[in-house]
C-alpha cells in the first residue's frame, strides 16, 4: 500500500474524525473508504455532479443504488420516511443522525431521478410480497 501525506483543512479533519468515530472505523479507514467511494463513482460515470453527497454504490442486489454519502443510507430510505411513513424532514435528521441539508438534497436527488428511484422501490415491493 502507498503512503501519502494528507493536509486536511482542521474543520474537515475534525468532522472527517466524528463520522469515523460514529461509524466505528478509523479515520484513515474512513479517508480510505471515502476515496475509494469517490473513484468508484466516477469510474461508474453514474454520479450527478449536481448533487455532491450522493454517490452509487453497489447494493445487495449487484445494481448501483443512490446513497448518501459517507453514510450508507440509501436515497430511497429517506425519500420512504417523508412519503410512506409521514415524517417531516427534521424528524428524520434526527432519526438518522443527518442534517436537514443532506435530508433536502436526497429528496431533492429524488425529484430529478424520480424514475429510477421509483423503479428501485417497486422493485424492493415486488421482491418483500415474494418472499412472504
Amino acid at each position: 500500500m502507498a503512503r501519502y501525506a494528507l493536509n486536511l483543512p482542521q474543520e474537515l479533519k475534525k468532522e472527517a474524525e466524528e463520522w469515523a468515530r460514529h461509524q466505528g472505523i478509523s479515520l484513515n479507514q474512513f479517508i480510505l473508504w471515502s476515496v475509494a467511494e469517490k473513484v468508484g463513482g466516477l469510474r461508474q460515470g453514474l454520479d450527478d455532479p449536481n448533487f455532491p453527497n450522493i454517490h452509487y454504490r453497489r447494493g445487495a442486489s449487484g445494481l448501483p443504488v443512490p446513497v448518501l454519502r459517507g453514510t450508507g443510507i440509501r436515497v430511497q430510505t429517506i425519500l420512504i420516511a417523508t412519503k410512506y411513513w409521514g415524517m417531516a424532514r427534521t424528524q428524520i435528521a434526527a432519526e438518522y443522525g443527518l442534517s436537514k441539508s443532506q435530508v433536502n438534497e436526497c429528496l431533492s436527488f429524488y425529484e430529478s431521478h424520480r424514475a429510477e428511484i421509483d423503479a428501485y422501490i417497486q422493485t424492493e415491493e415486488s421482491l418483500e410480497v415474494e418472499h412472504v
